[in-house]
């Protein structure tokens, strides 16, 4: 099982947002049966195994093993992550262009960058997937308190001199065994639990 996956297809995005596959999604950290399922979510067996045949129809739920019991054969299933993120890939006649209006102080604009970031590492594991390979990346996260916007604005300005001279230091337009690698640094009020 992994920890998180992407769901690129717009059909497993729409069999996963529906509120009881959901909560068979979560119910199913640890392998169970329908019937086991059923008790827990208080629905009839055979709903919830209608419900667990769309959910591995599109590869969000799998067989782990099956278990004779007397003339019947109860199908184990678990989940294949603990949690899944769907790419904008999902809805792909309107995903967001961060080049529509590039401005680096915008909101909206981030949003656009983050889901394209969504986009491209669901894409990149994905296929290292297939090919049985891991995907290089780097993510740093973590906060940091301003005392004021002006704060703000010098942290973000000594950020893009340093990201700049970082990127001259290093990128090789030449280099032919190189592989281009893209660069998101974003900086936004954090979000208190109590506001989620």
């Amino acid at each position: 099982m992994f920890s998180v996956a992407v769901i690129e297809d717009a059909e497993a995005a729409e069999v996963s947002l529906d509120p009881v596959r959901a909560r068979l999604l979560a119910e199913l950290a640890e392998p169970a049966s329908a019937t086991m399922l059923a008790a827990r979510v208080d629905l009839p067996r055979q709903k919830v195994n209608y419900h667990l045949r769309a959910l591995e129809k599109h590869g969000l739920v799998e067989l782990v093993e099956e278990r004779r019991k007397g003339n019947v054969t109860e199908r184990m299933m678990r989940a294949t992550a603990s949690s899944y993120v769907i790419s904008p890939t999902a809805l792909s006649a309107v995903q967001p262009d961060p080049a529509q209006s590039p401005d680096r102080l915008s909101a909206r604009w981030l949003l656009a960058v983050a889901g394209r970031l969504v986009r491209d590492v669901g894409l990149l594991i994905t296929g290292a997937t297939k090919a049985r390979k891991r995907v290089a990346t780097f993510a740093i996260d973590g906060e940091v308190r301003f005392s004021s916007a002006a704060d703000r604005a010098a942290f973000a300005e000594e950020l893009t001199v340093a990201i700049t001279n970082l990127v001259s230091k290093y990128h090789d337009e030449g280099a032919e065994q190189g592989r281009d690698h893209r660069i998101v640094v974003a900086v936004h009020p954090s979000v208190r639990t109590e506001e989620r």
